[in-house]
């Protein structure tokens, strides 16, 4: 049987019971799971008869085929994959598989640019590729409109005074005692003053104790 070509990037979710296959955009990786095909042969006498460890029930085999190029070399690898099962059975499952790529199909669009096959959220109707290859102009611009709105609203805020405080030195440890002073005038443990002593000459604000100005050089009071 030959397969019919389309994407390798699918997970095979059959069981012994049937068939399921889910296949994925290659952009977003957003999947469509195809029908359930119950297997004619499940329940005949012998069908699990060495079975092995090539499939448990209910187990999923997922990974990546690679049968979009060589299609017969595809369908033995997928043979490959349920070794043990009855030659019903894998018939049973190729033909299934085929059916699968044919409903799948409907819902993907392939790229005649990179080649990938992606879903309708990531096709660009209009010029007829993938969005990697031919962005949405609406999105861009949307998307464009977004980023300088955000820039201005930062330069903005560069601009905007938020502090109008005062920006005053403040003594942490008192002159006298040099234990942590507090947050008022005097000394919270020796009552010493903490405020910073004005140079009569120069206006510069001194730290409390000091003898001359910083500024000037000239003997504070």
């Amino acid at each position: 049987m030959t397969l019919q070509p389309f994407t390798d990037n699918f997970a095979d979710n059959s069981t012994e019971a049937g068939f399921q296959f889910t296949f994925f955009c290659d952009l977003c990786n957003e999947g469509y799971k195809t029908k359930f095909v119950e297997s004619k042969n499940a329940k005949k006498v012998g069908f699990l008869r060495g079975l092995g460890s090539a499939i448990s029930m209910g187990a999923n085999l997922v990974g990546q085929y690679n049968i979009g190029s060589n299609l017969e070399r595809g369908a033995n690898i997928l043979t490959e994959r349920f070794q043990g099962m009855s030659p019903e059975w894998q018939k049973e499952h190729d033909e299934a598989f085929e059916i699968a790529q044919n409903e799948a199909k409907g819902h993907f669009h392939r790229c005649p640019k990179c080649k990938k096959w992606v879903c309708d959220n990531d096709w660009n109707e209009q010029e007829g590729l993938c969005v990697d290859d031919a962005p949405r102009e609406a999105v861009e611009v949307a998307a464009a409109k977004a980023q300088k709105m955000v820039k201005d609203i930062e330069a903005k805020a560069e601009e905007t005074t938020v502090f109008r405080g005062e920006i005053k030195s403040r003594q942490t440890l008192c002159p006298k005692c040099g234990k942590p002073a507090g947050e008022g005038k005097f000394c919270g443990n020796c009552g010493a003053p903490i405020g910073l002593a004005k140079c009569a000459k120069c206006g510069a604000e001194n730290p409390a104790g000091t003898r001359f100005c910083g500024e000037c050089g000239d003997k504070l009071i």
